[in-house]
């Protein structure tokens, strides 16, 4: 039985890539998530007005991979402490969120975040959303395996070649 979990870390390329990556990981989709505008376009959500930001779902196989090992890799592969912001990404539209399915992946979100909060594991508050799943759209099908099918982009090279390098030095066991 699989699980899902919606996670919003920046640019949704950055987060496809890195998650894809994973065993136990069923599908990785690209799309926008808590905002109020119905079937937003990629258009709409980059003007930062449809409250949406871009996520990634994530259905995985608990029996294979545990929701702590995603959040150690999501909490790992973007910054968690900054408002509306990743790097040079700037808006509503790249906020650190996690979506929930369910009141078990709640609970586990808030221990995870209160323990690094406790281990001090960054040197400024965590301010990730943790909000229940409501609506999930889908991104355009151009958006869909973008690092795998641009690899050589410059923005594959310098900002999603980073993320994938820690992926690998941190959690090379959990690569499928």
């Amino acid at each position: 039985m699989t699980e899902t979990v919606v996670f919003g870390g920046g640019c949704f390329w950055c987060m496809e890539a890195v998650f894809q990556m994973l065993r136990g990981i069923e599908s990785v989709d690209s799309g926008y998530a808590g905002g109020k505008t119905v079937n937003p376009t990629y258009e709409e959500v980059s003007t930062g007005k449809t409250g949406h930001a871009e996520v990634v779902r994530v259905i995985f196989d608990p029996e294979i991979i545990k929701l702590n090992d995603l959040l150690a890799v999501f909490f790992t592969t973007h910054d968690s402490t900054t408002l509306n912001r990743q790097g040079s990404d700037i808006g509503e539209q790249y906020r650190s969120v996690i979506f929930y399915s369910n009141e078990g992946q709640k609970q586990s979100v808030q221990n995870f975040i209160k323990q690094l909060t406790e281990d001090n594991t960054f040197s400024k508050p965590i301010i990730t959303e943790v909000l229940p799943l409501k609506n999930f759209y889908l991104a355009e099908d151009y958006h869909k395996n973008y690092y795998k099918n641009n690899p050589d982009q410059a923005y594959c090279q310098v900002v999603i070649n980073p993320k994938i390098s820690k992926l690998r030095q941190k959690y090379l066991k959990l690569i499928g």
